[in-house]
């Protein structure tokens, strides 16, 4: 309980996702102990800690309308990217690594194979806490084929190009990095007049609209690139009070009072 209320540089306490997955690291050390005969006092398995859910943000419909007037008026890579986002729910990490080399236009598909990061930096030597890595996505879930709607084929030929090259900045050497692309983000909302938000609001917003649109569940999850079909569900997708008043009048169809 320390860790909740103390944890962290700053001494606020960590949250409660952050203390779970320590704790999950700790048992796997433990088991790990007990599977080369050391016997740790204990195991760990009766302690759980509680993850508090918090509210998930979606762009509402007026405001992705606008975004995407500006993203299409507006159309650099970087703001194809952000599009490409909102219409696949990739997310920020991949779209930073993203070559033009995994997207398709002849076949309409677009191919996760990594994702960018930055992470403490323990090199010896490095002057620097911090530093950019590439690597293979998180699970083998997360590795995916994508297809593409039409409605963004032509932004994606205009900018796209047949090399190698990042997508976002069409070197392949020099890239964006998420944080970056943050900032960006963020700029781009503040100029429309648009409720802020953060990038990974993108994600949330295309899984809500893949189910409102009637989207098969097992097909969102691969396509989000999840293990299975309930962190889907439980994580991502929110219906809107629209959505739920749509749901409800389907009572008055059954029985006419």
């Amino acid at each position: 309980m320390e860790l909740l209320s103390n944890g962290g540089n700053k001494k606020t306490g960590l949250s409660s996702k952050t203390v779970s997955d320590i704790l999950s690291i700790i048992r796997s050390i433990l088991l790990y102990a007990e599977k080369y005969d050391f016997h740790p006092l204990c195991n760990a398995k009766e302690i759980n800690i509680k993850i508090e859910r918090h509210d998930i943000s979606v762009i509402s419909k007026q405001d992705q309308e606008i975004l995407i007037h500006y993203l299409k008026s507006e159309a650099t890579n970087c703001n194809i990217g952000i599009l490409l986002c909102l219409f696949t729910g990739i997310r920020i990490g991949e779209l930073c690594a993203l070559r033009n080399s995994e997207i398709s236009v002849s076949t309409k598909t677009l191919s996760i194979i990594s994702t960018m990061q930055r992470i403490q930096c323990f090199d010896e030597g490095s002057n620097s806490k911090t530093k950019i890595v590439i690597t293979p996505p998180k699970s083998s879930c997360s590795k995916r084929c994508i297809p593409l709607p039409d409605c963004i084929i032509p932004y994606l030929e205009n900018v796209k190009k047949d090399d190698d090259s990042f997508f976002l900045t069409g070197s392949k050497t020099k890239y964006i990095e998420p944080r970056s692309m943050q900032n960006y983000f963020k700029r781009i909302l503040k100029e429309n007049n648009i409720q802020e938000t953060n990038f990974h609001a993108l994600r949330h917003t295309f899984a809500t609209n893949c189910v409102e649109l009637g989207f098969e569940t097992k097909s969102l999850s691969e396509i989000l690139g999840h293990s299975n079909v309930s962190i889907t569900l439980n994580r991502y997708v929110h219906s809107s009070m629209a959505q739920k008043k749509k749901n409800m009048q389907l009572l008055s169809e059954l029985f006419s009072v």
